[in-house]
């Protein structure tokens, strides 16, 4: 989603829709592929998104439509020790903040302004708690930080002693995810292709950042951003024009010969 099918205002451009309903037209399946809360994305597709098949928390969690089909749950015991982690980064320091994703809401215990303008932008279902070891009961898919320096340079080896116990994934320019191992979005669109029948000379994928590098490859037509990572470029077998050019929409339009805006010929 981020720098990948939203801009840089993180907005859907408006040759989205008509795009989405042709591929309707032709029965081929659209399912965002995310960092993001079901909850979140679901919200964004409006009138078609109970068509959609949704890939949230990094491939943690699996919706179709309105209908779990699967979930990749964290220990109880990972995810205190990484709250205690965050906090002992905090009392040296680190601006950062924690939010334990789960199926029903994300909790936070942060809740100043600032991090909560970057907690609203991907947490529609979102509760404030005193205590995020003493949180409401949730399948608790994923634990993600945000570093308001560079997480690349500050959470992300910081969380390290945590790799080989649990993946610690960079996602973005100040977001670090922890997930369980083999939870990714690779393994999800995998997932979603047994059921469906879909093989990978079927499938398209985008993506601009280092939690999209499994899902490169699970398709034939692997696609970084050109404003992706430099790792993921060299993961992808395409490049696909910037999100500020609405790259995702021009680059399926091609494959499948669809006009600029996404309606067929």
């Amino acid at each position: 989603m981020d720098g990948t099918l939203l801009d840089d205002a993180k907005e859907l451009h408006d040759h989205f829709w008509p795009l989405v309903d042709a591929l309707f037209e032709r029965g081929i399946v659209f399912a965002p592929a995310s960092g993001r809360q079901y909850h979140t994305l679901y919200r964004r597709f409006g009138d078609v998104a109970d068509e959609l098949v949704y890939i949230a928390e990094n491939g943690a969690y699996l919706v179709c439509g309105r209908e779990e089909v699967g979930s990749d749950v964290l220990d109880d015991d990972v995810v205190r020790r990484l709250v205690l982690a965050v906090r002992a980064l905090t009392d040296g320091g680190a601006d950062v903040g924690v939010v334990v994703c789960g199926k029903r809401s994300a909790y936070i215990e942060r809740s100043d302004p600032a991090f909560r303008a970057e907690t609203d932008e991907y947490y529609a279902s979102l509760a404030v708690v005193d205590d995020l070891l003493d949180r409401p009961d949730d399948g608790i898919l994923k634990v993600a930080v945000y570093d308001f320096g560079s997480a690349e340079r500050g959470t992300w080896p910081a969380l390290a002693p945590f790799a080989g116990e649990v993946q610690v994934v960079l996602s973005g320019e100040h977001w670090v995810d922890v997930q369980n191992l083999g939870t990714n979005k690779g393994a999800a669109i995998r997932r979603v292709q047994r059921a469906l029948g879909i093989t990978p000379a079927q499938t398209m994928v985008f993506g601009d950042f280092l939690n999209d590098l499994e899902m490169m490859d699970a398709a034939e037509y692997s696609f970084a951003m050109d404003n992706a990572h430099p790792l993921l470029r060299e993961r992808a077998r395409f490049v696909a024009p910037p999100n500020t050019e609405n790259g995702v929409v021009r680059a399926i339009s091609a494959v499948l010969g669809f006009p600029w805006t996404g309606r067929p010929d």
